[in-house]
């Protein structure tokens, strides 16, 4: 039977036991203990010769089950999940997103509807990438992508043919400029109203035009096709 137990900071969690976690999972005992065999799952809580399963064990038996729907193996989940559980948490994203300051909006995903966006390309070296650029942290279970804008731009160069490995490099070089984008303008703005946050939050947008209209330019100007010459008609 499953039972409800209240832990010390008051909140309470919902636990079963091997069995009752297999039906609920919909999966044979015996698979259930392969997985804990392969580190597919945190180990359970123990109570004497008990071991009581919660519900976050019971979400990593669904990812794991929706994962090899997807054609994942069993050996490429375990080091998807020991990525995730290597990465940063979701603690972390207010650095990464800044004071405050960033438009923005993060997107809790499932592990499976990461799968969904980057069919195929949801690898372990991509993952752990992708977490070392910060792109995503983890949130017990889920995973926080810190931009919606970027995730829909990355999904939609996949979608077109380009790897993903290739995206996430691009990224980081794109990163690399925009500091360095950024370090000029906050120059700019401090050496010529200096003390004034307004005025740095109020003048942001100006900036981001300028950026904005620059690449556009310059990519009028990379991809421009060569004019032929004026042919003079004969006299």
């Amino acid at each position: 039977m499953v039972e409800i137990r209240t832990t010390e900071a008051g909140d309470t969690v919902r636990e079963y036991r091997t069995e009752e976690l297999a039906e609920a999972a919909g999966i044979p005992v015996r698979t259930l203990r392969f997985y804990r065999e392969r580190k597919l799952l945190p180990p359970p809580r123990r109570e004497g010769r008990i071991a009581w399963y919660d519900e976050h064990h019971l979400a990593r038996l669904r990812t794991i089950a929706a994962l090899l729907e997807r054609g994942h193996t069993l050996g490429g989940i375990a080091e998807l999940t020991a990525a995730f559980e290597n990465g940063r948490d979701v603690g972390q994203l207010g650095e990464l997103l800044g004071i405050g300051w960033s438009e923005e909006t993060p997107v809790r995903l499932t592990p499976e509807a990461l799968a969904d966006f980057f069919e195929g390309e949801v690898t372990p070296e991509n993952l752990a990438a992708s977490l070392d650029l910060g792109y995503i942290a983890t949130d017990g279970d889920a995973i926080v992508h810190v931009s919606r804008r970027l995730l829909e731009v990355s999904s939609a160069l996949v979608r077109e043919g380009v790897p993903l490995a290739a995206v996430l490099e691009t990224g980081r070089r794109v990163r690399e400029h925009a500091d360095a984008l950024a370090a000029l303008f906050s120059e700019l703005l401090s050496t010529h109203l200096p003390g004034s946050e307004d005025a740095l939050a109020r003048l942001r947008p100006l900036a981001k035009s300028v950026v904005e209209a620059e690449l556009t330019m310059a990519m009028d100007r990379l991809h421009q096709r060569p004019q032929e010459p004026s042919q003079t008609p004969n006299s």
